[in-house]
C-alpha cells in the first residue's frame, strides 16, 4: 500500500494505491489517524486501490469514527468497481459519503 498526500481546495487528499489488507492495515491505520487528527476535511482517493479486505474496512471505519467525533469530514472518491462491490456487499457504502472523483467530493463541500 502506497499513500500519497496532497492539499487541495481546503482539503487533504490521500491517494491510496495497492492493496489494503491485513498486511498493510497497521501502517495505514497509523497514517490515517495522524492525518485525521490534523485535517478538518479528508478525501480518500481510492482510484488506484486494487483490493480491500475486512481488515482494511475496519481501518477506514476507525478513521471515520475518529473524524466524526472530532466534527471533521471524511469522504471517499473514485472507488474502483471491485472495491465498490466490497463496500456494497458489506454495507459500508451507507456509512461513507462516496463520490465519482475528487472534484465532486471537493464540490460537495461548498
Amino acid at each position: 500500500m502506497d499513500i500519497q498526500e496532497q492539499r487541495t481546495g481546503g482539503a487533504t487528499v490521500l491517494r491510496f494505491s495497492g492493496r489494503l489488507d491485513g498486511t498493510t492495515s497497521g501502517p495505514t491505520d497509523v497514517k490515517l489517524a495522524e492525518v485525521v487528527a490534523r485535517s478538518p476535511v479528508l478525501i480518500l482517493d481510492l482510484s488506484a486501490m486494487d483490493y480491500i479486505s475486512s481488515a482494511g474496512l475496519r481501518v477506514l471505519l476507525k478513521a471515520a469514527k475518529q473524524a466524526q467525533s472530532a466534527k471533521q469530514k471524511l469522504l471517499l472518491a473514485s472507488l474502483r468497481p471491485s472495491v465498490k462491490q466490497v463496500f456494497e456487499i458489506s454495507g459500508f457504502n451507507t456509512l461513507f459519503a462516496t463520490f465519482a472523483n475528487c472534484d465532486e467530493a471537493l464540490a460537495s463541500l461548498r
